[in-house]
């Protein structure tokens, strides 16, 4: 059943208030809830029984309505009051609603009139009360927490960077239960549909970003996502390297940003050179997750790399990770730490059969090899992502700390 409205009518004419009171007797939805015959009683009343609507008279010899309406406006709050006049001049008007008033109603006025302005009247401050309801719950409740974005990137090819984005996200999908979106940033060349043995030629990331600048719903996002066998969500490249072109990196903030919002984790596997795209994943990113190994090549580009970072700001959430970690080729991990200025903060070891096997069928080794040391190596890596944003600040204050240990320069 809906809200009955109780009202309290207030005029120095009985004869009036009578008349009033058997108008909206016949309403089915309107109670009178009492009478009063001067702004002073009214007051009173309206303490008492706490009306929703006050029919109030502007003309009453102790106190006028406005001034009675003024004081109910602080004393009962609650109550809207429509103020009954036969004078309809605008001066009324003004002072009426400046006092407090709600609607304005000129004497004599129809049934319908009178009706139909308690119930505007009832009807706006219901929705005023629940809009501050929600305002309130929406100031004090916890804003949600977004999910960690980590972008896993390079500054040389063939490092096994886009093996480890693949097996990270696989492994915190399906042993760490965590709900997962990996992103193929590498938008002219990207692997991950091989690894994954997944078809880019239905959805991607071209057609995802083309929706959303032409006004898409950024709730749909997930619509775009393929879903590979292990649970993992992704977005792939486009499968023609020409589509990339249209691919901006406004576009790529935009599908970030709503990822972001939707999973715990977001892994983005970038492209091994520096561009606007490149540049603004980066600069989104919690985590830069990035990949070098024990060659020579890798180690001056990961120098340079760094001394870039620095400069843009990127150093405090830089995360090294040496992949095919292996001392018997001639450089130990004490020298790179040496070269580079900083230690590394991951090792995966060097498992060349477990890893190509798996790259050729198109399953990830934490799949099919999950005992395997380089699976633990990844799931140990994928465990340091996933935790909570708290730890991982404090994770890259102790970076940075350490860092003078190292420095170079």
């Amino acid at each position: 059943m809906a809200d009955r409205i109780r009202v309290l009518i207030v005029d120095d004419i009985p004869e009036t208030r009578d008349h009033l009171a058997k108008l909206l007797g016949f309403e089915p939805d309107i109670d009178v809830a009492g009478t009063a015959s001067s702004g002073a009683e009214a007051i009173e009343q309206a303490a008492k029984i706490l009306p929703d609507v006050i029919l109030m008279d502007i003309n009453m010899p102790d106190m006028d309505g406005i001034t009675a309406t003024e004081r109910l406006s602080t004393q009962v709050p609650s109550a809207s009051v429509v103020m009954m006049s036969v004078q309809g001049e605008a001066d009324y008007l003004r002072r009426s609603m400046l006092a407090g008033a709600r609607e304005f109603l000129v004497k004599p006025f129809s049934s319908d009139e009178l009706t139909a302005s308690i119930r505007q009247v009832f009807s706006r401050e219901k929705e005023k009360v629940g809009r501050a309801v929600i305002a309130a719950a929406a100031r004090t409740a916890e804003p949600p927490e977004l999910g960690t974005v980590v972008a896993v990137f390079s500054p040389k090819g063939g490092v096994g960077r886009t093996t480890i984005a693949v097996n990270l996200a696989v492994a915190a999908t399906t042993e760490l239960n965590k709900k997962v979106v990996l992103v193929d940033g590498s938008f002219q060349f990207g692997d991950v549909a091989v690894l994954l043995n997944l078809n880019p030629k239905e959805k991607s990331m071209f057609e995802l970003v083309t929706d959303l600048e032409a006004g898409g719903d950024a709730d749909a996002v997930d619509a775009y996502a393929v879903t590979h066998s292990s649970g993992l969500h992704v977005i792939l490249a486009p499968p023609s390297p020409e589509m990339a072109d249209a691919i901006t990196p406004a576009g790529v903030k935009h599908v970030v940003e709503a990822l972001r919002q939707r999973y715990e984790l977001v892994v983005i596997d970038c492209a091994a050179w520096f561009n606007d795209t490149t540049l603004g994943i980066l600069d989104l990113a919690d985590v830069v997750l990035t990949v070098l190994t024990l060659e020579i090549t890798s180690i001056k580009n990961i120098r340079l790399f760094l001394e870039v970072a620095e400069k843009l700001g990127y150093d405090h959430k830089i995360r090294l990770v040496l992949n095919r970690a292996d001392t018997t080729l001639g450089i130990r991990v004490a020298d790179v730490e040496h070269s580079i200025g900083r230690k590394v903060d991951n090792t995966i070891v060097s498992d060349g059969r477990a890893v190509v096997y798996a790259l050729n069928r198109g399953v990830p080794f934490v799949l099919s090899n999950r005992e395997a040391q380089v699976s633990q190596d990844v799931l140990r890596l994928a465990t340091s992502m996933a935790g909570n944003r708290e730890s991982r600040e404090d994770e890259q204050k102790a970076t940075q700390k350490g860092k003078s240990l190292f420095a170079w320069r």
